[in-house]
């Protein structure tokens, strides 16, 4: 199925003081290619570390894919982009998404 997908910046606007952070950092702003605006959420928190992806708490089986800083609407907003030009395939554009939030237990 070649599906049409909008360009979406995610961006930023939560001072970096702001409590909601919760001892995490801003990734800056992103572009991705996605369906909706709640889809681009989720195209960018699918770049981020997960608990899943290595050995560290809190325990197997438990994502933090909910806790993304891209998921919580006081940290970050979506805008959707026209730029003329057309994406067939969901992702991260452009923008730099760290993995470096959580520390593994194999250090």
């Amino acid at each position: 199925m070649d599906e049409r997908l909008k360009l979406y910046r995610l961006v930023p606007i939560a001072a970096d003081d702001d409590p909601n952070w919760l001892g995490a950092k801003s990734h800056g702003e992103v572009l991705v290619a996605a369906r909706t605006a709640g889809d681009a959420r989720i195209v960018a928190t699918e770049r981020e570390l997960d608990f899943m992806d290595i050995d560290a708490a809190p325990a197997e089986d438990k994502t933090t894919k909910m806790a993304s800083v891209f998921r919580n609407e006081k940290l970050y907003t979506v805008i959707e982009v026209n730029n003329g030009k057309e994406y067939h395939q969901r992702g991260v554009i452009d923008g730099t998404i760290s993995v470096d939030t959580i520390i593994s237990t194999q250090i």
